[in-house]
C-alpha cells in the first residue's frame, strides 16, 4: 500500500525535489548518521559549521523526510516532552529552568539558519493558542498557568487570555480563553527538511537515499548497500529506531493523522482570523493540533489511531477512515463557518515515545555511538537542540548544551508484548473516555488519577 501524500510533500516546490543516489559500496567518514530527517540534518548542519572540513555520510531508507519531518503539524515550538517534576526530582530546579531556556532559545537558533541558508518554509512566528472550549479545559488552563508560574516563567512567556483577547487572535466557538505563548513558529515542515538537506550538502555532507541502515555498530553503520565506518555514529532514526537490532523496545510508534482543507475564502478568514498565524491547539487530553497554512488552508491533526502489535510501522497505518472523520468532525465544531469546505488531504505517520515520554541525546564514549530523539511528537524545534548538543558531544566542547538534564538519559524499556500493545491502546481508551465525559460536564477524577499514573504525570 502507498503512504497517502501529505499536503507538505504535495505543495514542495519541483526544485527542491532532488533525487540522491543510494550508497554504492564501502566508505570512511569522520561522522555517520542514520536517518536524514531533522535530527540527522541539523546534527550534519552544527557539525560542519563548527568543523567544515570533517566528512559527515548521512544513509536514509526512504527520502529526505519521509518520518515525522516531512508530515508533522508544522509547529516550531519550545514544548519539551520531558516532565518537570521528574527533571527536578533527577537534576535539580535549575535545571528544569535551563531546558526551558534553551528550548525557548532554539527558536531563534532556528530562525537564524533560515536566514543564513536562505531557507523559505512559510515561517510565521505567532505564538500559540490553546482555547478552552468547556469549562473544564478552562480550570485545567489555570492550573498549567499557575505550574508555569511556580516554575518562574512570566508573562513573556505564558498568559491567560480573556475570551475577548483570544477572540481576536482566533475565531474558533465556543473560545472561553485561552493559554498564549509566544514561543512557536508555524512552518511547512516538508520545505524546512529540504532546505536543510540543501544546507548540509552544500557545505560538503553527502545523503545516500534508499539506503537502509540495517545494524548500528561501534565504527560503522551497517545498510544493504555497503558499510560507513566512522569514528562517530549517530542513530536519528525517532519511530522507526524499534526496527533497528537492539532498539525494539526502546521507543514505541505512535500514529499521528493529519487533515488539510482546500484553499479557504477571505469570508471564512474574516471569521476565523489567525492573521499572525498562530498555532492553535484545545486543552483536551487527547492531543489535537492545527495551523492557518501561508496559502490559506486549515491544517489539523491529532492522535487517536490505534498502536500496532510489535510497534510495526508501514504505509497501511498511515491512513485511518475513522481518525479522518473523527478529526474533520472536531474541526467543524471549532470552526463552525466551515461548512462543506472539502478536505483535500489526508495523511499521518508515526512518532516516537519511549517509556517514560522523555526525550534524551548522548553520547557512549567507549563505542562511538551517539542518539537523539523520543521527541513525542515535539520534535521540530527540539531536533534542532540535539543537533547541535550531538555536535559538541562529538567535537568535545564544554557547553552549556553538554550539561542539559536530557543528556545522557536513558529511558527504560517498553514492556514486552502482547504488555506493549494492551497497554498502549488502553490508555489510548482511556484518554478518549476522559475527554468525553469533560465534554458531557461530568468530572471523572478516578480516570483522570489513572491516566495521569499512566503517562508518568
Amino acid at each position: 500500500m502507498v503512504a497517502p501524500s501529505s499536503l507538505w510533500n504535495a505543495t514542495l516546490p519541483e526544485a527542491e525535489r532532488i533525487e540522491r543516489p543510494p550508497l554504492d559500496g564501502d566508505v570512511v567518514a569522520d561522522v555517520a548518521i542514520a536517518g536524514a530527517g531533522y535530527t540527522g540534518l541539523w546534527t550534519a548542519y552544527a557539525l560542519l559549521q563548527a568543523e567544515p572540513t570533517l566528512r559527515v555520510v548521512i544513509c536514509e531508507r526512504e527520502t529526505i523526510g519521509f518520518g515525522a519531518s516531512g508530515r508533522n503539524g508544522g509547529w516550531c515550538s519550545a514544548l519539551f516532552a520531558g516532565s518537570r517534576a521528574a527533571t527536578a526530582r533527577r537534576h535539580g530546579r535549575e535545571a528544569v529552568v535551563a531546558m526551558q531556556r534553551a528550548m525557548f532559545a532554539t527558536l531563534d537558533e532556528v530562525e537564524g539558519v533560515l536566514t543564513a541558508e536562505n531557507i523559505d518554509c512559510d515561517w510565521a512566528r505567532g505564538g500559540t493558542l490553546q482555547v478552552a472550549t468547556i469549562p473544564a479545559h478552562l480550570r485545567r488552563l489555570r492550573a498549567e498557568l499557575e505550574g508555569h508560574r511556580e516554575w518562574g516563567f512570566g508573562e513573556d512567556d505564558y498568559r491567560e487570555l480573556s475570551p475577548a483577547e483570544s477572540a481576536a487572535l482566533i475565531g474558533c466557538d465556543p473560545n472561553l480563553g485561552a493559554l498564549f505563548t509566544p514561543h512557536c513558529a508555524a512552518i511547512h515542515p516538508a520545505r524546512l527538511v529540504h532546505g536543510l538537506a540543501h544546507a548540509v550538502e552544500a557545505r560538503g555532507a553527502r545523503i545516500h537515499e534508499h539506503t537502509a541502515v540495517t545494524a548500528i555498530e561501534p565504527g560503522r553503520l551497517v545498510t544493504a548497500r555497503g558499510v560507513v565506518r566512522a569514528e562517530y555514529v549517530v542513530r536519528a532514526t525517532e519511530a522507526f529506531s524499534a526496527q533497528l537490532p537492539g532498539n525494539a523496545r526502546s521507543v514505541v510508534p505512535i500514529y499521528s493523522l493529519m487533515i488539510a482543507t482546500e484553499p479557504l475564502p477571505a469570508s471564512f478568514w474574516a471569521e476565523a482570523r489567525m492573521g499572525t498565524r498562530p498555532t492553535f491547539a484545545d486543552l483536551r487530553h487527547m492531543i489535537i493540533y492545527g495551523q492557518r497554512t501561508a496559502d490559506g488552508r486549515l491544517a489539523f491533526g491529532g492522535r487517536g489511531a490505534p498502536y500496532h502489535y510489535g510497534s510495526r510501522v508501514g504505509p497501511a497505518f498511515d491512513a485511518d477512515p475513522g481518525v479522518f472523520d473523527a478529526l474533520h468532525a472536531t474541526l467543524r465544531s471549532l470552526f463552525p463557518m466551515l461548512g462543506d469546505a472539502a478536505i483535500a488531504h489526508r495523511w499521518g505517520g508515526a512518532v516516537g515515545v519511549p517509556r517514560d515520554w522523555y526525550p534524551s541525546v548522548g553520547l557512549e564514549r567507549e563505542t562511538g555511538i551517539a542518539w537523539a530523539g523520543g521527541y513525542v511528537g515535539d520534535g521540530v524545534s527540539t531536533t534542532n537542540l540535539a543537533g547541535r548538543t550531538v555536535a559538541d558531544l562529538v567535537l568535545r566542547r564544554d557547553t552549556d548544551l553538554v550539561r542539559l538534564p536530557w543528556v545522557g538519559h536513558r529511558s527504560p524499556r517498553w514492556e514486552p508484548e502482547p504488555l506493549r500493545w494492551l497497554g498502549v491502546n488502553f490508555s489510548r481508551k482511556l484518554v478518549e473516555s476522559v475527554d468525553r465525559a469533560e465534554a458531557a460536564g461530568r468530572d471523572p477524577k478516578r480516570r483522570s488519577r489513572l491516566l495521569e499514573r499512566m503517562l508518568g504525570s
